[in-house]
């Protein structure tokens, strides 16, 4: 039977009244979100549309998911974890985050190579002095509502975490050690003194590498991707997702929301916890 969870619900009798004509009854609700069963599938744009229509998340738990086999959450940085796109931050202090930003968008959205995309902006930043990197990371970075409580409440449960990045080592280093992750991918910066070179040094971390990284760490654990949860936002996200046993698409670019298995649109990213807990006291692993 298919269940769904509602993250962070109002109390709409409206929004439940609709949902019923979906075919979904009350089951049970906790502090934080409702969790309904249904008799039949859940028509996906249906539950789309009412999502944007009362500002809550309701997701279809995958009958697949192996909640209480669950051993790694792998999760991308800029945008899902932190608030910002960093090279795009650091751009700003060239005068060039404009130029920059639109390159990033159009990478996310898919319609550029990434490594081309990532080189591009990269040149961008040549000359500048390496202490910009530290005031981006002081004065702009900012977790992403619910991180915190996510990877804290990821390490209670003994689930490994790993954060990998098309962006670079200053900030995922920084961001292993103050959340505690247990490994991070990501590229690194050319410096040449105390100014940055505007290129990447060694092999771009794109699409490819962040698949490849999952396996690795899986390989690792000797445990299926299928046991992995994999969170991202934009199109270099898509090939760790897809073969991640759950995916997330967390405030996500529209092709990434159209084929991740939980989207998370309103919610904080803690909402993850409650997927997992529900899943896992509810006969889905």
């Amino acid at each position: 039977m298919p269940y769904l969870v509602i993250h962070n619900p109002q109390p709409d009798d409206d929004l439940f009244q609709e949902l019923q004509t979906l075919g979904a009854d009350q089951a049970q609700s906790h502090d934080v979100y409702w969790s309904l069963s249904s008799k039949q599938p859940i028509n996906y744009e249906a539950l789309d549309t009412l999502s944007g229509q009362f500002h809550v998340d309701i997701n279809q738990v995958p009958e697949s998911l192996q909640a209480r086999s669950i051993a790694v959450l792998i999760i991308d940085m800029d945008s899902t974890l932190i608030n910002i796109e960093c090279v795009d931050e650091i751009a700003d202090f060239a005068g060039k985050k404009a130029e920059v930003s639109a390159i990033t968008e159009a990478a996310m959205r898919g319609e550029l190579d990434f490594n081309e995309s990532l080189t591009r902006r990269v040149a961008f930043l040549e000359g500048l002095n390496v202490e910009v990197l530290q005031d981006v990371y002081d004065h702009r970075l900012r977790l992403n509502p619910g991180a915190e409580s996510l990877i804290q409440g990821l390490k209670r449960q003994h689930i490994k975490t790993a954060l990998v990045s098309g962006g670079f080592t200053f900030f995922t280093d920084r961001l292993r050690e103050h959340l505690g992750f247990d490994c991070v991918l990501s590229n690194v910066l050319g410096v040449n003194g105390e100014h940055l070179t505007g290129e990447v040094k060694g092999t771009i971390v794109n699409a490819d590498r962040k698949a490849q990284f999952l396996q690795d760490i899986c390989d690792e654990l000797n445990v299926s991707t299928q046991h992995a949860v994999a969170v991202g936002d934009g199109a270099n996200d898509l090939k760790m997702m897809h073969l991640a046993g759950m995916s997330v698409a967390y405030r996500a670019k529209p092709t990434v929301r159209q084929h991740a298995d939980i989207k998370i649109n309103y919610s904080g990213l803690d909402s993850i916890l409650h997927i997992l807990d529900f899943a896992g006291h509810n006969g889905k692993s």
